[in-house]
Order: C-alpha cells, then structure tokens, then sequence
C-alpha cells in the first residue's frame, strides 16, 4: 500500500472547509469521514495528527490490517501512538462473514443494506451504531436497499437492537449536479424516519450534499490525493 499522495493535508482540509462554507454549510457541524482506502496506515495517522478523528474504510481486511499496523510496535523504532484513536467507519459492501473480522472497532456501519447483514452486526456488536444505505440511483454496483424495502429494512435493524443513526447513499456517476435529487431524497427520507444523519455526499459532489443537507461527507481524493493505482483489490 502506498503513502498518501503529497504531504499538504492541512491545505487540502483547509480547501475542504472553504468548499463546506461557500455552499452555506458549518465545517463545525458537519462530520468529515477521511476515506484512507488504498492508503497505508500514515494515512490514518496523519488524518489524526489534523485532528480528522472519523476514518472510513470500504473492505474489512484493509481495515483489520491498518488497526493491527497502528496499534503494533516495532522493538527497535516503535512509531509514536496516535494522538488519539479513530472512529472507523465501515463505508463499503459488506459480506456477512467479513463482519466477525471487524466487529470490535467498527464505530460506525455506514452500509447496512440488508437484514442478514444487520442480524450478523447484532450479533457480533449488539446494539451498535448503522446507517441504513439506501440505494437510490438504480446501479446495482453501489449497493443499498431499494427505497420501496426501506421501512422493513429501519424497523427490523431497529427490532435487532440495533442503533439506527441515520442513512447514507452514494450519487451517480457524472456532473456533481446529477446528484442534487438523490442527494435531496435521502434527506426527505431522513425526515420521514426521524433519523438525524445522512450520509451522502464525496470529494466531487461535496458541494450539493452540504447544500442539500448533509452531517456526513466521505472524502478521499479531497483530503489525500489521487489514490494510488495499485489500491482497490477487494476483501
């Protein structure tokens, strides 16, 4: 895995929060998810060393490999501890048996699409804190529950004992604009469940997801640069 691109991550979060404040939106009150997929674990802890405490991870060997780099010292030159631990989220497509992998350091499940996987989550971290991903642009690649599925999808993960956050989506592919309307559903829906997060919004479409009315957005590019052309194995 290689290191993050570039060494100018206090710019890049400057950039963030100048984007954050010139769509109408609070930096303080908006969670910044640093996506360090495909990066090494100095990608982690220099999002900590920024004060970027919220990092997201899409496939759960990457994650369990980076929690065992961080929390490992080497006999002969240990690496300094973190100032302070992450809060992983788990953002990515999700097989039930991965769960049991990541289960004691998942903060957050950003992707819970389906009951089966909720039921597994239950059981491996009772009462724990999901979104509810919704899929609402019709590509099957990016997961998440059909809207028609979501009430049965929110009550069962809540009759598991689970914490249901909020939700989150992914926009479709193409101008930050074409997500505006996926981005403003996910909202309604938000409303209409009385959830308090939405999830939605990433380095391209930042801008619309704040307007509107993101509290969570997932940034990779935005905060680490082009993310190296070796990254994207799946676990």
């Amino acid at each position: 895995m290689s290191a993050p691109a570039g060494t100018d991550l206090g710019a890049r979060l400057d950039t963030v929060r100048e984007r954050i404040v010139a769509a109408g939106g609070d930096p303080e009150r908006i969670d910044l998810i640093a996506v360090t997929k495909g990066f090494g674990a100095d990608a982690v802890r220099s999002a900590l060393d920024h004060g970027l405490v919220d990092i997201g991870e899409s496939y759960a060997q990457e994650m369990a490999a980076k929690v065992d780099e961080l929390d490992a010292a080497s006999p002969s030159s240990p690496p300094p501890p973190p100032p302070v631990q992450p809060r992983w989220h788990f953002i990515g497509r999700l097989q039930s048996n991965k769960v049991r992998k990541i289960a004691p350091f998942v903060t957050l499940w950003q992707s819970v699409d389906r009951l089966s996987l909720g039921a597994e989550i239950a059981q491996r971290a009772p009462g724990a804190a999901v979104l509810a991903q919704v899929g609402l642009t019709g590509e099957e690649s990016k997961g998440g529950c059909p809207e028609a599925r979501l009430p049965a999808l929110v009550d069962g993960l809540r009759d598991l004992g689970l914490d249901v956050r909020g939700l989150m989506t992914i926009g479709p592919l193409g101008p930050p604009e074409d997500a505006r309307p996926v981005f403003r559903k996910l909202r309604q829906l938000a409303e209409r469940y009385e959830v308090v997060d939405c999830s939605m919004g990433m380095s391209a479409d930042l801008e619309v997801a704040v307007e509107e009315g993101t509290t969570m957005v997932r940034l990779g590019s935005a905060l680490f640069g082009p993310r190296p052309r070796t990254a994207g194995v799946r676990h």
